[in-house]
């Protein structure tokens, strides 16, 4: 018997936010340097920016066409960056640090600005996936990839930083084990939820992700990346944009 799509959208959601925990473990647990880190992250970005660029953006057109694609692409970066701004008030700006982040003994609610802040990035990314089951086509291993190569460098990033600042391993790993199942219930409801919506609305809301997506790899990757790889950033994040633009034209839809 067949697998139901949105099942099937919510399982490669789930495999997706599962590097999460992958990275955030291998944070944790292992004392990686911190400019390794920033080169993985770098590398994410790239990976990530290669496929909103040929994924998201390109499908978005096609469906839509560019007013639709140009009003979601804004109104999702718009929205990110407001609530990204509002958090880093609260104290989640270097959530995704590896070496500065606000202490567990800080005031000011920074450890629920930081889970906060941490679901805000990865629900964009995670509704693409169901978005990219519409029209049976089968799921985009692109984007599966893409998402899941940048999500491991991310929370290892977060994690290590997250351990410097004193916080708990039931806070680190019950913040990404959380969001590691958003991410599966995200793309469930990407499929479930705009299956019977209008080629014009799938396409603005894919376009919204895309533009959430940029705007929080401009504001919290990219950032770590340079920091610390500085005259190298720009040659690994392109080697991870050339690694997705190749899955982009040889990678098939399962």
């Amino acid at each position: 018997m067949d697998m139901p799509v949105w099942l099937q959208a919510g399982l490669w959601g789930l495999l997706a936010g599962g590097a999460l925990l992958l990275g955030a473990a291998v944070g944790y647990r292992l004392n990686v340097p911190q400019r390794l880190i920033a080169a993985i992250m770098a590398f994410g970005s790239g990976v990530l920016i290669s496929a909103l660029s040929f994924e998201l953006m390109e499908r978005a057109f096609r469906t839509g066409g560019f007013a639709s694609t140009a009003a979601g692409f804004l109104a999702g970066a718009t929205v990110y960056t407001l609530a990204n701004w509002r958090l880093s008030q609260r104290g989640a700006r270097h959530r995704k640090r590896s070496g500065r982040q606000p202490a567990a003994s800080d005031k000011g609610g920074s450890g629920l600005a930081i889970a906060v802040g941490a679901l805000l990035d990865g629900i964009p990314e995670s509704i693409v996936i169901g978005l990219s089951l519409l029209g049976e086509r089968g799921v985009s291993i692109v984007a599966v990839a893409a998402i899941f190569l940048s999500n491991i460098p991310e929370s290892l990033s977060s994690a290590a930083g997250m351990k410097r600042a004193g916080r708990s391993p039931r806070y680190i790993f019950g913040i990404w084990g959380g969001i590691a199942l958003a991410s599966g219930v995200a793309a469930l409801l990407g499929y479930a939820v705009f299956r019977h919506f209008s080629p014009q609305i799938v396409a603005a809301t894919t376009a919204v992700a895309a533009g959430g997506v940029l705007a929080m790899l401009v504001d919290t990757m990219i950032p770590e990346a340079f920091e610390e790889t500085h005259d190298f950033a720009g040659l690994i994040t392109v080697t991870g944009f050339l690694a997705a633009f190749a899955l982009t034209k040889l990678g098939p839809r399962i």
